[in-house]
């Protein structure tokens, strides 16, 4: 018997709300404990290249040996929760630490995949971005909480804890509603990445170009005059836009996926050229923001929606999509920010990024011509 969907939204929903809380957490607060620890940067940027790097193995591990069962799915979760629980007894030495934090990107590189492919199955276009929104509420939500309760550096570990926790309850519950059909890992061997080679440089090369954004933004603003309060309230509301166009994107996406996310990937260009050019301008900085909206929200659902489309073995295809753009993209983009952080930098990351939207446009010419 099938199980009811009555109650799957609210779990997906809880879901999405502790994961992205959780990460939220482990993003914007843990660097700073790290520093307060007696962490140097360089060693934060390490630690912070683990979990990506991870991300980007994992579904080449799949590809051979492993399948994305539903058990696979729950010791994520609890590994999930085992690592947060390993980061209070290890966050005092810099090897261990190290090493709990690939552990902890291991485990969470496999649960978000397993979820976005049953949501994307069960759920209509419009119920995924309403019940995905309340990942971006939860990410805003433990922001703005901890930034004005959290006093004790220390205790960011006993939220990222509870959040890992709830994740497990909610992410547990979801696993009855799985019934695609299993794949084998001799199955998964047939995935193939180079059939559609110029997708995923793509995908890999918008990620890139979002490195300076995701780690030099606030330095970048403040630099050029503009507060450290409004450049929060800057932060936020890119998170609004991104949440408004979750909840009203349905029929956006009812167009042809390719164009929406070559359209996507050229205006996140142009949000980047915004940046370079009016940096001081607060009204046009507040404009480039409200771009977050598609270049984010619009761009990652149109994505994700394409590659279910695109293959087969749908959840090894969600895990690479995931590895290639946030993993692979997000560790090469946080690198190379570091590297070219300046005057130019998001001139550097407009001309990325337009290479991307170039490579998307190869991958359509392609893609018609094999069918």
């Amino acid at each position: 018997m099938k199980p009811s969907n009555t109650f799957f939204a609210p779990l997906l929903g809880g879901y999405y709300l502790f994961y992205f809380a959780l990460v939220g957490v482990y993003v914007i607060f843990m660097p700073k404990v790290l520093l307060s620890l007696g962490y140097t940067p360089v060693e934060v940027g390490i630690i912070y290249a683990a979990a990506p790097f991870m991300r980007f193995l994992l579904p080449f591990v799949f590809r051979h040996y492993l399948a994305l069962t539903s058990k696979v799915y729950g010791l994520s979760l609890l590994f999930t929760f085992v690592g947060t629980l390993l980061f209070l007894a290890t966050v005092q030495n810099f090897w261990i630490y190290l090493t709990a934090n690939l552990f902890f990107g291991a485990a969470m590189g496999i649960s978000l995949p397993y979820v976005e492919t049953i949501a994307l199955a069960l759920l209509s276009k419009n119920r995924y971005g309403r019940v995905r929104l309340w990942g971006s509420l939860g990410f805003m939500g433990i922001a703005l909480w901890l930034g004005k309760m959290l006093t004790a550096p220390l205790d960011a570990l006993y939220y990222l804890s509870a959040m890992a926790f709830a994740t497990l309850l909610f992410g547990i519950a979801l696993i009855k509603y799985d019934t695609l059909s299993r794949t084998s890992p001799q199955e998964d061997k047939h995935f193939s990445l180079s059939k559609y080679w110029a997708f995923w440089v793509s995908v890999f090369l918008m990620q890139v170009g979002f490195g300076g954004f995701y780690n030099f933004f606030t330095i970048y603003e403040t630099a050029h005059g503009v507060s450290l309060e409004m450049t929060s309230w800057m932060w936020s509301f890119g998170v609004i836009c991104e949440i408004v166009m979750l909840y009203f994107q349905a029929p956006l996406l009812q167009r042809n996926l390719l164009y929406i996310l070559q359209f996507a990937t050229l205006l996140t260009a142009l949000r980047w050229l915004m940046l370079y050019l009016f940096a001081d301008s607060v009204i046009l900085t507040f404009a480039s923001q409200s771009l977050h909206a598609v270049s984010f929200a619009l761009y990652h659902t149109a994505s994700i929606t394409y590659v279910f489309s695109l293959y087969t073995q749908k959840k090894l295809a969600q895990q690479f999509y995931l590895g290639i753009a946030f993993g692979l993209g997000g560790s090469v983009g946080a690198i190379l920010s570091g590297k070219l952080y300046g005057e130019h930098l998001f001139l550097i990351e407009a001309g990325i990024t337009l290479i991307a939207f170039l490579v998307l446009w190869l991958h359509e010419k392609r893609k018609m011509e094999l069918e």
